[in-house]
């Protein structure tokens, strides 16, 4: 594996060109997906458990699906960026993301985005920009092989051994116990098993495309794995994605997913593709700056968050009218709760009565 020669420079940029268009409209189709999946995980709440306590009936309201749809579309847009583009690259442009999801919740979900929640997007959306302007020349493996040999580095291998730990405590003790007040933890389970999932989806994209080219990677059995392991990634992802939506506010956690989630893809490439290799101390300080900016506005938004209103009729009924009775004086009067007292009642309460 080798970096591209001078005189390819122009197919570089012609490549990370085509990548980051791709990307650019994969975060407009996600941050649609966002606010449609939302409602109609609303409308499902209205009608059944709702989906953050464990409820499936959301993949019965078409409004749901008509989401899922929207961002499938947008997941292979950003698939397709991913033969063309290395993941520091396309990955920080899903802030775009944060800003469609949080304008349409703002005019549509009625989730009001405070003016320092539009200073946190800034923030984001310029910490993005520094990343992207000093992201690194990618390394383009040959086939499938060289990526599998990248993958079982011992770097790697102890990265994949501390997320899957990572994920299982999440999963198994924090979601029961903390998934519906922390906001950290669906997401966390989500940015974690979704770091891994970027790194086998460029996998898959770089075999397809190399088989584009000519050069078949069907034949191997890690191409094979690297899907599978893509599928399930992308399953777990799309659950506790769906958890957290339905437990808080888009408007939230379209930002903290993003800062998360790019920060480990971003961490997960360096560590595999070695983006950073030969890369000037400025350069990697710029991209740590841009990181910092990036979560800087995430907290920015965290602290401006409004706690989703969305009740589900299971778990809070309205009460009925309350009565309440009064007895003083040998007599028993009966009130009803938005009535009130005339002025002249007076009582007299027997002692005895509360013994």
């Amino acid at each position: 594996m080798s970096r591209a020669p001078p005189d390819a420079a122009g197919d570089l940029f012609a490549a990370n060109l085509k990548g980051s268009l791709l990307a650019v409209a994969s975060s407009a189709f996600i941050g649609v997906s966002f606010i449609v999946k939302k409602k109609g995980l609303r409308r499902a709440g209205a009608a059944g458990p709702r989906a953050g306590v464990g409820g499936y009936g959301y993949l019965l309201e078409p409004l749901w699906w008509v989401g899922m749809i929207t961002m499938l579309i947008g997941e292979i847009a950003n698939f397709v960026a991913y033969m063309f583009a290395p993941a520091v690259l396309v990955t920080p442009l899903g802030a775009l993301s944060i800003i469609v999801s949080a304008v349409l919740a703002h005019f549509i979900l009625n989730e009001k985005l405070q003016r320092m929640g539009v200073l946190g997007c800034v923030l984001c959306i310029v910490g993005s920009t520094v990343i992207i302007l000093h992201a690194p020349e990618e390394e383009t493996p040959s086939s499938v092989e060289q990526i599998w040999h990248l993958a079982t580095q011992p770097a790697f291998l102890c990265y994949v051994a501390f997320a899957l730990v990572v994920s299982l405590i999440l999963m198994a003790h924090c979601a029961p116990r903390y998934g519906q007040t922390n906001i950290a933890v669906y997401i966390g389970i989500c940015s974690v098993i979704g770091s891994l999932t970027v790194m086998s989806i460029k996998a898959v994209g770089i075999a397809i495309k190399l088989t584009i080219e000519g050069i078949n990677q069907a034949g191997y059995f890690q191409t094979w794995l690297f899907a599978t392991v893509s599928a399930i990634c992308i399953i777990i992802q799309l659950i506790y994605l769906n958890k957290a939506l339905d437990t808080f506010n888009t408007a939230v956690v379209s930002p903290i997913y993003y800062a998360m989630f790019t920060s480990l893809t971003i961490l997960a490439s360096a560590i595999m593709f070695k983006d950073w290799s030969g890369q000037s101390i400025s350069s990697i300080a710029s991209e740590i700056c841009g990181f910092l900016t990036v979560l800087s506005g995430t907290v920015v938004l965290h602290s401006t968050r409004e706690y989703d209103q969305t009740i589900s009729p299971d778990l809070y009924t309205p009460l009925p009218p309350i009565y309440w009775h009064i007895q003083g004086n040998g007599e028993t009067v009966k009130q009803k709760e938005d009535d009130s007292l005339s002025a002249d009642f007076i009582t007299v309460v027997r002692q005895d009565y509360f013994v």
